[in-house]
């Protein structure tokens, strides 16, 4: 894609899939104190800078992946710290899964001579060839298995709402006539939970705002460290 603008002006960039995860990521940002640079996007938020239609999609992510990494190379761009968010989702359902989007992904790295870094933490780091810059991956919900966002928040509910979420799920799956996807139970349980809180209607980004999550859960502390390590 040629890229004719610039509109997302930011040095530091945390593209995700669409704009729920980019409010849920404002509210992770801001919660976490994090570098006031960090600027959460979705592909739709750079459609002035091309002629070609963006998706808020994974593939929409993926497709921009290609021109990012090619300006966190170019020392006169404005990019210079690059992560990526995105859902593993389900293989058997055309989302790739876990280990076909990482496939995905390596393969556009590569034509830009990035590698897969060995790494203790969880989340995921690209290195490139001469080590002057790096890009993070996080594949949703947590770098290995199938699933999304969503099934991140129902890991990491706090514990005094694990009873009212648990009542959630139980009315999700004792639904006779769903109209959603199989695989989008755990959207519909995640909102249906949100639905019953105090102020209702709100979207992922109130799990974070109103405290709903055990932020001292080992996988939200895995997704702290990440983003604290790429953007110091």
């Amino acid at each position: 894609m040629a890229r004719i603008a610039n509109t997302v002006n930011a040095s530091h960039v945390l593209l995700v899939e669409g704009e729920a995860d980019r409010s849920f990521f404002e509210q992770i940002c801001k919660s976490l104190r994090l570098n006031p640079l960090i600027k959460p996007a979705a592909p739709k938020d750079y459609q002035n800078d091309y002629v070609q239609s963006l998706r808020n999609t994974k593939q929409g992510v993926l497709n921009l992946l290609d021109n990012l990494l090619a300006e966190l190379l170019d020392e006169s761009a404005v990019t210079k710290c690059l992560a990526i968010v995105i859902d593993a989702d389900y293989e058997s359902v055309n989302g790739l899964g876990y280990e076909k989007t990482i496939e995905q992904v390596c393969k556009i790295a590569k034509h830009h001579d990035f590698a897969l870094a060995e790494t203790n933490s969880h989340g995921l780091c690209f290195k490139h060839d001469d080590e002057a810059a790096e890009f993070g991956l996080w594949i949703m919900p947590c770098n290995r298995d199938e699933g999304m966002l969503e099934d991140f928040i129902k890991v990491c509910v706090k514990t005094d709402e694990r009873l009212l979420f648990n009542h959630a799920k139980n009315i999700v799956q004792a639904i006779e006539a769903k109209k959603f996807a199989s695989h989008h139970h755990s959207k519909a349980e995640v909102a249906t939970w949100l639905a019953w809180q105090k102020k209702p209607g709100h979207g992922l980004y109130a799990v974070v705002r109103d405290d709903l999550l055990d932020v001292d859960h080992a996988l939200f502390q895995e997704l702290k460290s990440w983003l604290k390590q790429l953007f110091i």
